[in-house]
């Protein structure tokens, strides 16, 4: 298809305007907005709506989609499926679970030993100095472990090799309990974040511990906090604080009690520094207390603690296997029991669901650990048995808000697995084999999101504990069901020949999402998380523990099996365990570096040629092959849209969302209070974004790499090796899936490119320069909106020419800045952008220059010259700036020039006149190009409305000569004039139409050719298009054209257009189609005289319509909405001749009118004539009758019977319709008429007074009415010589006689004088006339008297006959 674009002209006029002021940049606006939805559409609006339902590329209906918002949708996708997968109830299935798969090889061990850390000799040397006793534990999150020796605290850097020992010595009695607790916010200084409990058998006081603002060094350092209480008389045994609220709680080895110590900044009118409050026990509770220590043996005591903080609950075990649930009042005071449950309830419970074992009677529970929100919502607590049974508690909550626990109950168990494992490496424990328990669980530890660990005492008095450990095997993919057992659990055994001191999360593991669905899916989060890592105090050191992540197994197995003949079936094992997707996407994350050395203390990425190939030819060759999804279509060949992209394809998709995902629907900026005031910095670290940057990139040299041995990449030589058409368009689809994805990659990569540009920069700098409508949405910009959608990428070049602006205004060099944004973030600032910015650079030159006006008119043609270049890729925005600025400086002919090159670089295939042409279907996505190419068309509007009000501030000439302002509206309508634009000509003459400017619409000469086909398509839709183009035509002096428009107008169905316009459009193109041109275009005489016959045609029966309409406009038969009904019909459109006939003037009685219609018809059937004729004299007859007796009613009928019929009223109707039908033969029969005129004349006169026959003898109306008529002479003559001769029989009476020979002679005489004035002629015509004649008279005058004749005929007759015999002789 062509192109329709403006041609290319130099910038028109050399004047110059005077320069506005320049607006002052808005005042900067930081406030936040809420961020939007997590995992939104990509291609969407930047809002805070709800998600939206984005699927697979595959999977959606055909649309105009970028590759960008392609493949975002497809990682959207992904990132739901997260959502998708199954909670920690859900994955551990039903109320009883049994199957373990125990790894013996550390290939597939859940965890693997990352470092071994030895405990400093100074340790030693302190603890060869305790006296009364000692106790060891973990800091791990802050990786320090520490050794109480009697009275002192010691800590040290366990990952250091020479740590320097931190020691507290400072108090005198021996200590029970210490804990790592969080403060309370404003209670310490900023740079304590942590705080020590520490419980001495005297007293409970708290340590600061933090980094010294005044110390060279950043080692923590303890601070002392004054803050102290009393706890003489108990042995603290348990202390638990919650991170949230910063509330601490503890517990003693002589009571049953739980304890808070409270503490606050400073002294209080109620309440001191630092306090204890036992919530659980009043004043009679306490010397009921006292007493049962007398009378009773064992007393009950506090033996764990743990607390829920997304709950609010803390939780007890009792030495006798009693939980109970105290709920945290979120006031910071109160603190209530609100379920308990025993061990034997625990039992009764559990005990029915066992199949193969059960829990001992005398069992104890010896660990306790809460289960937050995130994880589950129906199980709250997790309790261990001394057997190694795992007892999940499900809780009842209120109804009400806050959600409070009601009560507690077992829920679900998991037995203990075999005491040994099997020789086999993964061996199922099946739930019908007995399991041996695991003898003696010492200890035991939870940690999201459900690893277990378990220390086991092999005998009673065993000096080394074994390590069990196990896991959800939650890397299985999401699609698989679940079995209904549940997923077994991944396990493995470690010795660590020494005993477990304690065991503490040194990383924690971040869930993917924040709800249950989703949190524990540990493969979403393998890449752009820390690996968990757990710490173990043994009486020998720290044990660190780091997570086996899948890729670390896939990689780990490529290395040890990857040249074995059985590695393939390896492959396969995993396919069918795993998913194809799912391994694939492990071994292209492989490919890519991302697996980590196991063996090494340092996180060191795999390098090893040989691993990066086996993993390459993985995901090459098992990656399958695209497919057409049958259900999404039934055409043949399928479309692209219905293809399903390869397992390859998912599981690069699936590797890329893990590397994006927690910066994807990320905002790019947030706000942070500084003590410089409020500050706009990074949502996401700068570190954080250049990782996932890097890993983008290593997956971006992949596929470079690879793309000639990957289908879908390698080129079209792929489709030549398909052998089917639905082979070839799977290939196309798979070919736009990882091509999109390619490019997607490309994309991300810049935008990360872009943001860490942009924060180099003062951001709130640039956010006031930005627009409003930017700043509106910056806060709100996510990297997806960045990516893949026009908002965002809008945003993102305003962004960039804010930076630009700013560096201008300090001097910079645009050109430079320009390079050096296009080297950092091409996709952000292109070659384009650069030619833009200097263009901006001329036009803001322009505007500073307006006194030299030479100067401004060169920046501005320079200016124009530039945007032309990048009219393609123009942003709206920058084009309405400009033709803002070219409105100013009065350069109007540059700002049309400019709006229509844009608009034709913006749509360069014209889809948008394709859409047009094609009747403008509903959702064609050409329809954004024709919306678009119209939104640019409308700063021509603005462009002609500023000509025409410059115009108006002064006179067109000056001088005699064209003023500046009229000089200046020539050059713009002369660009208007030379545009080959239908489109914008079509938009143009639109516009002109809504402003009433129809004269301007006729008046342009120049495009011609293009009015008279734009007024032909709107003439079909509109009235007044029609009128305009027959006006147009008439006015170039196309008459017949004119004609042709206005015989349309006459017939088209426009409800407006009345039956009298309509004739005055017939009449007016009956005028066009006669007149005369000399126009060589004009039609040929033949078109002429049959578009005129035409039209006449048309004419008469428009006229029959409007006798119709105007007779039933004053029938007083028709009534009602029937009437209206009618009357609307009959003066619209114009009907046919045969409906005028059938349905209104033969049904009405309108005989005259069915005579026209006869006329008109060329209709012959001379009995229907006839007996219509007679009809129509008969109603004649009767309504001059009625009339005549409506006259005379009232009056004396003077002795008269029968009221006399006024004739000349008859004869005037007749005459009326006889000089309508002369012309026609058929309709006008002249005998028949002549003989059905006669006889009503004569009963109308026989009606009379016979005395006056003779007088009225001499009303010769009949004759005269055919004389009128331009009946020949000899006609009339030879009807009525047939009428009189058939009048000589018996039966007619002498009356009629009298007035048929009246007539005759009459007729006779009228003929003689009239052939006597024709040169040439003789009488009557000739003399076979004469001797007709002659005998007629010889016959009268010689067989009848003159009484017999009427003495008036008879004298008449003689006289005639005397004149004839003159003229002969």
């Amino acid at each position: 298809m062509a192109e329709y674009a403006t041609p290319p002209r130099p910038g028109p006029g050399g004047y110059t305007n005077t320069p506005a002021p320049q607006a002052r940049p808005p005042a900067p606006s930081f406030t936040a907005t809420p961020a939007p939805q997590r995992y939104t559409q990509a291609g969407a609006a930047i809002s805070g709506t709800g998600p939206s339902q984005a699927a697979l590329p595959s999977h959606r209906p055909q649309e105009n989609v970028t590759a960008a918002q392609r493949t975002g949708r497809a990682v959207n996708e992904v990132l739901r499926s997260i959502e998708r997968t199954n909670s920690l109830e859900e994955e551990y299935g039903g109320r009883l679970a049994q199957n373990y798969d125990i790894r013996k090889t550390p290939v597939w061990a859940p965890f693997e030993r990352f470092r071994h850390y030895v405990i400093p000799d100074q340790i030693f040397e302190q603890l060869n100095r305790a006296n009364v006793a000692t106790n060891m534990g973990l800091f791990a999150e802050l990786h320090y472990a520490w050794v109480t020796v009697d009275n002192a605290l010691y800590l040290w850097d366990y990952t250091q090799n020479n740590p320097e020992l931190l020691g507290f010595e400072d108090q005198r009695y021996n200590i029970d309990s210490v804990q790592l607790a969080k403060p309370k916010p404003g209670v310490f200084l900023e740079s304590i974040n942590h705080m020590i409990v520490l419980a001495s058998t005297d007293q409970i006081m708290l340590l600061g511990l933090g980094v010294d603002p005044s110390a060279p060094t950043t080692a923590l350092s303890l601070f002392q906090t004054g803050l102290t209480a009393s706890v003489k008389g108990l042995r603290v045994n348990n202390i638990v604080s919650s991170a949230r609220t910063g509330r601490v709680f503890f517990s003693s080895e002589t009571d049953n009690e739980v304890r808070e110590l409270r503490y606050q900044a400073q002294d209080s009118w109620f309440a001191s520094r630092c306090s204890i409050v036992n919530h659980t026990q009043g004043r009679f509770d306490t010397f009921t207390g006292a007493l049962k220590s007398f009378t009773s043996g064992e007393t009950e005591y506090v033996t764990q603690m743990d607390i829920d903080d997304s709950r609010n609950i803390l939780y007890t075990l009792s030495s006798k296997s009693t939980i109970r649930a105290f709920y945290v009042s979120p006031d910071g005071y109160s603190l209530e029991k609100k379920a308990e449950i025993t061990i034997q309830t625990i039992h009764r419970s559990i005990d029915y669901t066992l199949q193969n074992g059960h829990i001992s009677d005398n069992t104890k529970l010896v660990s306790l650990n809460a289960i937050g929100k995130a994880e589950t919502q129906a199980w709250v607590l997790m309790t261990t048995t001394v057997e190694g049974y795992r007892i999940y508690l499900s809780g009842t909550f209120s109804y009400t808000e806050p959600r409070i626990l009601q009560a507690l109950a077992a829920n679900h168990t998991r037995t203990p697995p075999q005491l040994r494992p099997p020789p086999d490496d993964a061996v199922q424990i099946q739930p019908n084999e007995r399991n041996a328990y695991l003898t003696q669980v010492i200890s035991a530890y939870r940690f999201p999101p459900g690893y277990f660990f378990a220390a086991i005492s092999r005998s009673h008095n065993a000096s080394q504990e074994h390590l069990f450990v196990s896991v959800p095997d939650s890397q299985a993919d999401v699609s698989f069901q679940r079995p209904q057992q549940g997923t077994p659990e991944s396990s493995s055994w470690i010795e660590l020949h020494s005993q477990v001191m304690a065991i503490g999360l040194q990383t924690p593991y971040r869930g993917a999402t924040s709800m249950p669905k989703g949190f524990g899916y540990e493969l979403a989060v393998q890449f752009d998380e820390p690996v968990p890592e757990i710490a173990i105090l043994t009486n020998t050191g720290v044990h660190v523990l780091r997570r086996k992540r899948f890729v670390d197994s896939i990689s780990t197995l490529i290395r040890q099996g990857g040249a074995q003949e059985g590695f393939q079936v390896e492959i396969q094992k995993l396919i069918q365990k795993y998913g194809r997707q799912e391994v694939l996407a492990d071994a292209l994350a492989v490919a890519c570096g991302q697996s980590l050395e196991t063996a090494s203390e340092r996180k060191l990425r795999i390098n090893d040629p040989e691993v990066l190939e086996a993993a390459r030819k993985i995901f090459i060759e098992y990656g399958g092959r695209p497919s057409i999804d049958q259900n999404l279509t039934s055409a043949v060949p399928a479309p692209i849209d219905a293809v399903r992209p390869s397992p390859r394809y998912e599981a690069a998709v699936r590797y890329l969302s893990r590397l994006i995902r927690s910066t994807w629907n990320q905002p790019i900026a947030k706000q942070e209070r500084t003590v410089n005031g409020i500050q706009i910095v990074s949502a996401v670290k700068v570190e954080k974004l250049r990782a996932v940057q890097e890993n983008l990139t290593s997956l971006q040299r992949f596929f470079d790499t690879n793309k000639s041995f990957i289908r879908g990449l390698s080129g079209p030589d792929d489709l030549t090796r398909q052998t089917s058409k639905d082979d070839e368009i799977a290939l196309q689809g798979e070919h736009r899936a990882l091509t999109s994805l390619v490019k997607f990659l490309s994309e991300m990569i810049e935008a990360i490119s872009f943001v860490l540009v942009l924060f180099e920069e003062k951001v709130v700098e640039i956010i006031p320069l930005l627009s409003e409508d930017s700043r509106k949405h910056f806060m709100n910009l996510t990297y997806e909106h960045l990516v893949a959608t026009e908002v965002g990428i809008d945003i993102a070049r305003d962004l960039v020419r804010a930076i630009v602006n700013r560096n201008i205004a300090k001097g910079s060099n645009v050109e430079t800045i320009a390079e050096a944004l296009r080297r950092k973030c091409g996709n952000f600032c292109s070659a384009d952008d650069a030619v833009i910015f200097k263009a901006t650079e001329l036009w803001k030159r322009a505007q500073e220059s307006r006194a030299n006006v030479e100067a401004s008119r060169i920046a501005l043609n320079e200016s124009l010259k530039l945007f032309e270049k990048v009219a393609a890729s123009l942003p709206y925005k920058e084009l309405d700036q400009a033709v803002t600025v070219y409105k100013e400086l009065e350069f109007y002919a540059g700002a049309i020039q400019l709006a229509l090159r844009v608009a034709s670089g913006k749509d360069k295939t014209n889809e948008a006149q394709a859409w047009v042409s094609d009747g403008k279907p509903e959702n064609d996505p050409r329809r954004e190009k024709f919306e678009m190419r119209t939104q640019f068309y409308s700063l021509v509007h603005t462009v002609l409305e500023a000509i025409d009000a410059n115009i108006q501030n002064g006179p067109p000439f000056v001088d005699g000569r064209p003023s500046i302002a009229a000089i200046r509206r020539d050059e713009a309508y002369e660009v208007i004039a030379h545009s080959k634009d239908e489109i914008f000509l079509t938009n143009l003459f639109d516009w002109y139409l809504t402003k009433g400017w129809t004269e301007r619409l006729l008046s342009t000469d120049a495009v011609s050719d293009f009015i008279v086909t734009y007024l032909q398509r709107r003439a079909s839709e509109d009235v007044r298009y029609a009128d305009l183009l027959w006006r147009y035509y008439g006015n170039n002096s196309q008459f017949h054209e004119a004609a042709k428009v206005q015989l349309n107008l006459a017939q088209s169905d426009f409800t407006d257009i009345k039956l009298d316009q309509r004739i005055e459009y017939l009449s007016r193109a009956r005028a066009n189609a006669s007149a005369f041109t000399t126009n060589n275009n004009a039609a040929s005489r033949k078109t002429k005289q049959k578009l005129l016959t035409e039209i006449n045609t048309l004419i008469e029966v428009a006229n029959i319509q409007d006798d119709i309409l105007q007779r039933l406009s004053n029938d007083t038969r028709l009534t009602g909405d029937k009437r209206a009904e009618v009357m609307n019909e009959l003066n619209g459109s114009m009907l046919s001749i045969s409906d005028l006939f059938n349905r209104f003037a033969d049904s009405a009685g309108y005989y005259d009118v069915c005579l026209y219609i006869y006329a008109i018809a060329d209709h012959r059937d001379a009995a229907q004539i006839k007996n219509t004729w007679a009809q129509f004299l008969q109603a004649t007859h009767v309504a001059a009758l009625q009339y005549a007796q409506e006259s005379q009613r009232g009056e004396a009928q003077r002795g008269q019977e029968n009221v006399a019929v006024p004739l000349d009223q008859v004869v005037a109707e007749i005459r009326s319709v006889a000089h309508r039908l002369k012309s026609s033969e058929a309709v006008f029969p002249v005998p028949t008429l002549i003989e059905m005129l006669e006889r009503y004349n004569t009963q109308h006169l026989q009606g009379n007074v016979e005395a006056n026959v003779n007088e009225l003898s001499m009303n010769h109306w009949v004759p005269d009415l055919f004389f009128e008529t331009e009946t020949s002479y000899e006609l009339i003559y030879d009807s009525l010589e047939t009428i009189y001769l058939a009048t000589n029989q018996p039966t007619t009476s002498s009356t009629e006689r009298r007035i048929i020979l009246s007539d005759l002679l009459y007729v006779i005489d009228r003929w003689l004088q009239v052939s006597l004035t024709r040169a040439g002629q003789g009488p009557f015509g000739g003399e076979a006339g004469q001797e007709r004649v002659e005998e007629l008279l010889v016959f009268v005058t010689e067989r009848f008297s003159a009484q017999e004749l009427g003495q008036a005929n008879y004298v008449l007759a003689s006289d005639l006959r005397q004149r004839i015999i003159d003229l002969v002789a």
